[in-house]
């Protein structure tokens, strides 16, 4: 059992007083119609006292407590406030099981009460009854509290369990972000050192060009590390202030980029408008062809790649992109992580499309489906959308 707080501890000094007062109160009218000496109500204000006091005890032992208090309460009304918090503490903390016998401890005497006294004035026979009714009410009180506070913690226990759901997603993509990018980046780098490698009599030219372009893939692969960083670093809700992220229309750039590499690249784009596609459809087609040509560089590094998108809203939008199949066996090829079409896969799903891959013949083909919502009509002006 944890230990009581500060505010548990006011909490029952609340309930104490509350006990207390709702004796005193309801006194005079409890009291109606018997005739008590002086010596018996001190005696009944002493068992009242004593029961408020030992209300303090309501959260190590709640049930013994109101078992004593609702049987004490049958002979004096000072104990009918401290019974009822017992009561209520029961049925918010205990099981339901227990709560169901100490309910029935509770209103196992009115029957008998009915009986016994017939013929009991008015005002007596209904501080009985208001008694009874109060047990009940004290009771369902104390149950709705309980299921109230369950809902809050199973509530909470959703938000936390979303919570992680979320920061997993959140890792998971730029997981998914950082390897699209830099593995493109390093095999551009791989080929161009693998060319100066290879093509010991290359021109002075031929070298400055390629480690112009070595050095500026380099360059553009550790901004795009740090913008990465920058993104895990930064607060959530905060604006990095990151690069623009790359769309359709940023196709033919990644194209030439291969070319440069020495590749050979067909781009057929067939979208009339490449900048009506959702930033978010286009940037997930960017990345598919970015993890089809990376992957040509690495298996068939001199095969032509052939890349198709197409597509029109509400039809969605096509991404292919084929290389023949590289030589089996081909020495000093660019290492791969081997999770890139499981990255991709991923990224298309949530998406909500969906990506085939496999060989076809001689070829090696990677085909995603994008959904591409039509645009949204133009609110009629004064009309509310």
């Amino acid at each position: 059992m944890t230990r009581p707080t500060a505010r548990d501890r006011l909490a029952d000094l609340g309930f104490v007083i509350f006990a207390a007062v709702f004796s005193l109160v309801t006194a005079e009218e409890a009291l109606a119609g018997r005739e008590l000496s002086e010596q018996a109500l001190f005696h009944d204000s002493l068992v009242g006292g004593l029961a408020c006091a030992a209300l303090f005890l309501r959260r190590s032992r709640p049930v013994p407590l109101a078992v004593a208090l609702l049987v004490a309460g049958m002979f004096s009304h000072f104990v009918t406030g401290p019974a009822l918090v017992a009561v209520f503490t029961v049925a918010a903390t205990q099981p339901l099981r227990v709560t169901r016998w100490v309910a029935a401890v509770a209103v196992a005497p009115l029957p008998v009460f009915l009986i016994r006294r017939p013929d009991a004035p008015l005002p007596v026979f209904t501080s009985g009854v208001v008694y009874f009714a109060l047990v009940a009410a004290a009771c369902g009180w104390g149950l709705y509290v309980r299921s109230r506070r369950g809902l809050i913690t199973e509530l909470r226990d959703r938000a936390e369990r979303a919570e992680a759901e979320a920061q997993r997603t959140a890792r998971e993509s730029i997981a998914r972000e950082m390897h699209d990018v830099l593995a493109h980046r390093l095999s551009l780098l791989s080929v161009h050192a693998g060319a100066l490698e290879y093509n010991a009599g290359a021109s002075p030219d031929e070298v400055r060009r390629a480690a112009g372009v070595i050095r500026d893939s380099a360059h553009q692969a550790v901004e795009d590390l740090r913008e990465i960083i920058g993104v895990l670093r930064a607060p959530a809700g905060a604006d990095a202030g990151e690069r623009p992220q790359p769309t359709l229309a940023d196709l033919p750039r990644l194209a030439a980029e291969s070319r440069e590499a020495g590749a050979s690249v067909g781009l057929d784009l067939a979208v009339d408008d490449a900048g009506e596609v959702p930033a978010p459809t286009g940037r997930t087609a960017y990345r598919i062809v970015q993890e089809g040509l990376t992957n040509a560089r690495k298996h068939a590094p001199d095969s032509r790649v052939g890349v198709r998108v197409g597509g029109a809203p509400g039809t969605g939008l096509e991404v292919e992109v084929r290389n023949p199949l590289g030589a089996a066996g081909r020495e000093r090829a660019i290492p791969g992580t081997g999770h890139g079409l499981v990255g991709l896969a991923e990224r298309v799903r949530l998406a909500g499309g969906r990506l085939e891959h496999g060989t076809e013949g001689s070829e090696f083909r990677l085909y995603a489906w994008l959904p591409w919502n039509p645009p949204r009509t133009q609110p009629t002006p004064g009309v509310p959308s």
